[in-house]
């Protein structure tokens, strides 16, 4: 059972990394196939729709809260924090680096990088060209506290994490909270550095340049949503909801579910408008949202079929027994090549099924696998299988080469940082 769990998993990831079939046909597919072949019959059909009902919660949480946070983007909530950012930076090379960096923070936090992306280089980049400053630096603070704030609920590796490994969402970020903190400590602290030694070079400048024009132009659709007479209302709500999430005092799941609702029925009282925002989001959610239901199949077919536990009880016999304590920090590195070299899908549904099942075996619970898992995600956005990242090297100018040869070093100090976090934390070894 072992070896056939074993070519699932391969298969899984030669399909996936092949980018000849879509993701989510990789992810149902191969187990089915497989389980078929192990001759399960038609109790494979049994475990996938068993593995679905497990990710319940978990889908219902990743689509509220992306559909929250499109809301808040729409109704014009971080317009103007992006606004007094802009105004303030002006001439001086420094105060326009930790401009940038706070401007990308203050964006990502909707979870989407190429929005993140847009409207940081909308604003920025013409400031840049006009005071020639080097655009490499932009797109370093710009990547590093994306890097950070990707690690929330509604971004891509968490969501993952969470269909795998079954945990929840508001647990999993108040351990990663204190890494996080210091992370975005860290991109302005890069950015600062950047920011004097730009000064240093170029000096304070009066740009002469209209405040107005730095903004990102919007339609008159997007005007039409905005919901400026609210924003005091979306702010409180925002901060309600993101502490009931880190506080636990309701699921997750439902932290968004009431969040959206309220959201949706006061900025847009009328259902025909309603209805328009969230068909809107409709796509994008739900590229996101179906992946979870396909790991759910995954996850349903190797447990189901025991391929789990053959493979994990294979794992845990090379190991040796005095080794296995420190098998967090194992999980910990191996995350670092495995988000770069491989895409989050075929990351967290193919390589970290395996992982968990060992570490289990040895006693590390599925939120200390979930919360070592994260680490690697300091480099995950070097990886060239991210199509965003060609958006921001196209908005700044430079080339893949350039991007990553110059901020590797960046993103290995917060992984040391990451690391550190997670040692300190004690959840990285056995006691």
């Amino acid at each position: 059972m072992a070896i056939l769990g074993y070519l699932t998993v391969i298969t899984f990831l030669l399909v996936i990394s092949s980018k000849k079939v879509s993701p989510l046909v990789s992810i149902v597919a191969v187990p089915i196939i497989f389980s078929l072949i192990g001759g399960f019959g038609l109790q494979t059909f049994s475990f996938a729709i068993d593995g679905m009902k497990d990710v319940a919660s978990t889908f219902a949480m990743i689509l509220f809260a992306i559909l929250y946070f499109s809301l808040m983007m729409y109704v014009g909530l971080f317009d103007p924090i992006v606004d007094s950012i802009i105004s303030v930076v002006k001439g001086d090379p420094l105060k326009i680096m930790v401009g940038s960096a706070l401007l990308a923070a203050v964006v990502s936090c909707g979870g989407d990088g190429s929005t993140a992306f847009l409207i940081t280089c909308t604003a920025m980049v013409p400031v840049f060209d006009r005071l020639k400053m080097n655009k490499l630096y932009l797109a370093c603070v710009v990547i590093m506290e994306n890097t950070v704030l990707n690690l929330l609920p509604w971004g891509g590796p968490m969501a993952r994490v969470l269909s795998v490994l079954k945990v929840d969402a508001g647990q999993l970020l108040k351990m990663l909270l204190p890494s996080m903190i210091l992370g975005i400590a860290y991109g302005i602290g890069i950015a600062y550095y950047l920011g004097l030694k730009e000064r240093k070079r170029l000096g304070v400048t009066n740009l002469g340049i209209n405040v107005s024009s730095l903004k990102v132009e919007l339609s008159s659709e997007e005007k039409e949503l905005r919901r400026p007479k609210l924003y005091w209302f979306n702010f409180i709500l925002t901060i309600v909801v993101v502490v009931l999430l880190i506080m636990g005092i309701l699921p997750s799941s439902m932290c968004f579910v009431v969040g959206t609702i309220i959201a949706a029925a006061v900025n847009y009282p009328d259902l025909k408008q309603q209805r328009n925002v969230i068909e809107q989001n409709a796509s994008g959610i739900m590229n996101v949202v179906i992946m979870v239901l396909g790991a759910g199949v995954l996850m349903g077919i190797l447990n189901g079929t025991k391929m789990s536990d053959a493979i994990g009880n294979s794992l845990v016999s090379l190991i040796p027994a005095s080794m296995s304590r420190y098998f967090g920090v194992a999980i910990a590195f191996i995350s670092a090549p495995g988000t770069v070299a491989l895409s989050n899908d075929a990351f967290y549904y193919g390589v970290m099924p395996v992982l968990a099942k060992t570490a289990m075996a040895y006693g590390f619970t599925p939120l200390q696998i979930a919360f070592a898992s994260m680490v690697g995600q300091a480099f995950h956005q070097l990886s060239p299988l991210i199509a965003a990242i060609y958006l921001l090297i196209d908005l700044t100018g430079i080339t893949l080469e350039k991007y990553e040869k110059y901020n590797f070093k960046w993103m290995a100090g917060l992984f040391v940082i990451y690391f550190g976090c997670t040692i300190l934390s004690g959840n990285l070894v056995l006691h």
